[in-house]
């Protein structure tokens, strides 16, 4: 069978690893190996991982009668159900049975990753800890994506493999890289927004500045009078101003160690503006690591998708 899983890691060891081993155990009876589709880092976040479990139900009134599998939807609420007892920060979000020639790692026909920055002088609310990377300075997004478009295509990734890959060929298809503006996560709406809401049947939608459109950075919200009131009467004592948030998202079959990390890290910095699009060229013809920027680290990594083709 297949387990799809959703899990936000803690930071330090194992534990969501151990967590769904228990859970499965405790479920079946026996002791289970668990393949995952992507052998990702301490503190990465997966949206979607998918999983793939050997099982036989056997009898426990009859040891070793073999019993018809349990169905999808009874394997996914008993081991939710461990899983929460057991304190895991992951639960199963879908299970399928699939032929017994199926391997989660490599079967799978794509991979999709996001990456989350917040960009603004400001430090980040307690509830985006190890959720996103911050950016004390502006991100210049139109530079950012004009990076994103060198590094596409069929390329040899060396300059973002990182010491320990255990791939035979630093050679890989990249299918999409891309950044993309977004709200914040913990986003809610102020007085002057409730307001708008009210009066627009309840869409809200922003315009950007002039300075965005032209540059990719600035102010990303509109400062209408209703808000220059407020912040003329004192009444933003307390108020936190917004982070712009990005995400970088990259789709490949595979990808190298760490090499999602590397780019998101040339990325930032050619968004702050240390380095150029012709710099991009240049350290991806250099075909070492070392020629790198900074890596990004890991906690604002999510893996977002695994697309597999069942019907194979």
């Amino acid at each position: 069978m297949i387990v799809e899983l959703s899990d936000r890691p803690r930071i330090s060891g194992n534990h969501n690893q151990n967590a769904r081993k228990e859970a499965f155990h405790r479920f079946i009876g026996q002791p289970v190996s668990i393949f995952c589709s992507s052998r990702t880092d301490a503190g990465v976040h997966a949206l979607s991982n998918v999983c793939h479990v050997d099982v036989e139900r056997i009898s426990k009134r009859k040891p070793g009668e073999v019993l018809t599998p349990h169905e999808p939807g009874v394997v996914k609420r008993a081991v939710n159900h461990f899983l929460l007892k057991n304190e895991g920060d992951i639960m199963v979000t879908d299970v399928r049975c699939v032929a017994p020639d199926f391997h989660a790692r490599y079967k799978a026909l794509e991979r999709t990753y996001h990456y989350r920055l917040l960009s603004g002088p400001e430090s980040t609310s307690v509830f985006e800890t190890n959720s996103a990377w911050h950016i004390s300075e502006d991100l210049d997004i139109q530079a950012m994506k004009k990076a994103c478009s060198i590094l596409v295509g069929h390329h040899d990734f060396s300059s973002f493999r990182a010491a320990g890959c255990q791939a035979n060929s630093p050679m890989r298809t990249l299918d999409e890289l891309s950044v993309t503006e977004v709200f914040p996560f913990m986003f809610f709406p102020s007085s002057v927004e409730r307001s708008q809401l009210e009066s627009s049947n309840g869409s809200l939608v922003y315009s950007r500045t002039p300075d965005i459109e032209s540059s990719g950075k600035g102010s990303d919200l509109c400062c209408t009078s209703s808000v220059k009131s407020e912040l003329e009467n004192g009444e933003d004592f307390g108020k936190r101003s917004r982070h712009r948030c990005f995400v970088v998202t990259a789709r490949a079959r595979s990808f190298l160690y760490h090499q999602v990390r590397l780019m998101v890290g040339l990325l930032k910095s050619v968004g702050t503006g240390d380095l150029t699009t012709a710099d991009v060229e240049r350290i991806l013809d250099a075909k070492t690591v070392t020629a790198a920027p900074r890596m990004a680290p890991a906690y604002g990594l999510y893996l977002a998708n695994v697309k597999y083709d069942l019907n194979a």
